[in-house]
Order: structure tokens, then sequence, then C-alpha cells
């Protein structure tokens, strides 16, 4: 069974859906990685900067995926949105 993760809520209000599993946008692409290099977000509630460049829509920035996004670009943005007060992140690369 794929791996989901639970929408990921941070300090200053953000929220996204960040997954890493087989039928994820995420390298690898697989269910049970030990680090993700890559991870697919979805839905977040506002616009993000950090992410916009991987928007699959980007005329509908709320209601899109976000493929490939690189595991540093993450930890960026969780830092910058206040850092993680609910939800679940895949492990990603150091």
């Amino acid at each position: 069974m794929k791996p989901h993760y639970d929408r990921a809520v941070f300090a200053d209000g953000f929220t996204v859906s960040i997954q890493a599993n087989g039928g994820a946008y995420c390298h690898p692409r697989s269910d049970h990685a030990h680090e993700y290099d890559s991870v697919e977000l979805g839905f977040p509630n506002k616009p993000c900067p950090f992410i916009i460049d991987y928007a699959e829509d980007r005329d509908n920035l709320t209601g899109t995926v976000y493929g490939y996004v690189p595991a540093s670009i993450v930890r960026k943005m969780i830092e910058a949105h206040g850092g993680l007060l609910e939800g679940e992140i895949p492990p990603l690369v150091s």
C-alpha cells in the first residue's frame, strides 16, 4: 500500500499536500524510499513563490499539483513559512 502523508500545516497558516510514492511526481518514484530528492506538492491554500516554477497549471496556483519539487526547495519553503506545525512530510535527502 502506498503511503499517504497528512496535509502539512505551517506556522504562518500556509498549508500544502506533500506526497512521495510510486504514483506521485517524485524521485525516486517508489512507495517506500529511504529518502526522496524531489516530491510532489499539491493544492496549497495560497500561492507560494518557492514552488511556482513547478506548477502544472500556472493559471490556478491553488488548484494544481507541483511535480518533482527538489528537496532543497521544500526545505526553504518550510523555513520561510515558519516550520511545520501539523501533518507530515516524506523523508527528504539532506
